[in-house]
């Protein structure tokens, strides 16, 4: 059985518990939670030696960081030392997006290597098949998406973006539109060739039963894909992106029915005005399910700065509502990330992740900040490495920075905490500089 059906009995699973301990929330509650849909614990239990999460409602909100193999960057070792920083920095999840190299034999690496829940797309591998075996994208069959699925879910992958919601329908709705950039998903658009290709529906639309046999049998989480998501600010709250929204909708019901746990993706480039909109849109029509979002990016025009772009959307989104984030390198749109890249990556996410829990009041998250303000006013600077996110970078600038006074090399003799401190203390008078 899986965890969904489990809670749905009142079960409670030793998953549940260590998520529940994780989380400072009681087991009964997060059971609770979990039979409504509004928590999953993506965890197959072909995969060893995992950190099982929770993702939804009244969790802390996680992050997630892609890797992958390009063509034109297909080593399985480059791939790796990624998730070396992943375990380093820590992520929450990674997803495996690899398209060149030995994508089989890249998976289980990083499966083998990483004790996060590991997310992948299957129409990547599929697609990537395809092209080797028969030269497109669109000779791939049916039976070929199925195939790959399955073969993913025995190896022991958490969780699945399908591009479920892209139908013919709402290529028809694109047609209609006049988009600026029409579909910037990857998996999307490989999706759109093949309906459009064939005069076909979408193959995981159409044999969506089939997709939840799948998931319930080895518990993969489903994460419902936005293969119409905007890439594009003009693009943002469009009517593809919402034809798009309402079937997922409807799919989370019947996921929920088939006892197979399942997230929705979200935009994509919106607006900061539109930001809270689209998360409790998503919310009312998707019945409280956990919102993976990328981003959401706030503008266009910041490539090489676009892990703080995707900052600003995250916070704004996760203080929305917004469950899980997807993080975004200062290589979008650019190219492959490198390591730094990633570490620059989930550092932002992490700081947005963190900006939302102290918004949604995540046990834990006030009393983090206020530890670390308490020890910034002492000038202690042990407790302060400990607490911030980024220890090394933290260390580096302190060093780069040398100063002889226990303040920093900002203010040294003339710091207002130690200053004030002297004052509120009784100490001995000093000299305040004047303004």
């Amino acid at each position: 059985m899986t965890q969904l059906e489990r809670a749905k009995k009142g079960e409670i699973t030793p998953e549940m518990q260590s998520v529940a301990k994780e989380e400072q929330i009681k087991v009964d509650e997060l059971v609770q939670l979990m039979a409504s849909g509004r928590v999953v614990i993506p965890f197959n239990p072909a995969h060893k030696n995992i950190r099982v999460i929770g993702i939804g409602e009244k969790l802390r909100t996680k992050v997630n960081v892609n890797i992958g193999t390009s063509g034109d960057f297909p080593l399985t070792e480059e791939e790796l030392k990624k998730v070396d920083i992943c375990l380093k920095y820590g992520t929450d999840t990674i997803m495996d997006l690899s398209t060149g190299g030995d994508i089989r034999k890249t998976r289980q690496a990083i499966l083998k290597k990483a004790p996060f829940p590991l997310g992948t797309v299957p129409i990547y591998e599929t697609a990537i098949k395809a092209i080797d075996q028969r030269g497109a994208i669109v000779q791939m069959t049916t039976e070929d998406i199925f195939q790959v699925i399955e073969d993913q879910a025995k190896e022991g992958v958490d969780f699945m973006t399908v591009h479920v919601g892209l139908t013919s329908k709402a290529v028809e709705r694109l047609k209609n539109q006049g988009r600026v950039a029409d579909i910037v998903s990857r998996g999307g658009a490989f999706h759109l060739a093949w309906i459009l290709h064939h005069q076909q529906e979408n193959p995981l639309y159409e044999h969506f039963d089939r997709l939840l046999d799948i998931a319930q049998s080895y518990d993969i989480t489903l994460s419902l894909g936005d293969g119409l998501r905007p890439g594009a600010i003009a693009d943002a709250t469009d009517r593809p992106q919402i034809e798009e929204l309402l079937t997922l909708g409807e799919l989370v019901q019947r996921a929920r029915e088939a006892g197979v746990q399942v997230m929705v993706e979200g935009p994509g480039h919106v607006p900061l005005d539109q930001i809270e909109m689209n998360i409790k849109l998503q919310k009312r029509l998707c019945q409280g399910a956990p919102f993976y979002v990328l981003g959401p990016l706030v503008t266009d025009i910041a490539p090489g700065y676009d892990h703080i772009v995707s900052a600003i959307g995250g916070a704004i989104a996760g203080a929305a509502g917004a469950d899980f984030l997807c993080y975004v390198t200062p290589s979008e749109h650019l190219g492959l990330p490198s390591a730094d890249d990633v570490r620059e990556g989930l550092i932002a996410s992490k700081i947005a992740a963190h900006a939302a829990d102290l918004v949604k009041g995540v046990p834990g998250a006030w009393e983090r900040d206020r530890k670390l303000s308490q020890a910034r006013k002492k000038l202690d600077w042990l407790a302060q490495k400990d607490l911030v996110i980024d220890p090394v970078k933290f260390d580096e600038i302190r060093l780069r920075r040398k100063t002889s006074s226990t303040a920093c090399s900002m203010c040294g003799e003339f710091c207002a905490m130690k200053i004030v401190s002297e004052f509120l203390d009784g100490g001995s008078k000093v000299d305040v500089p004047r303004c």
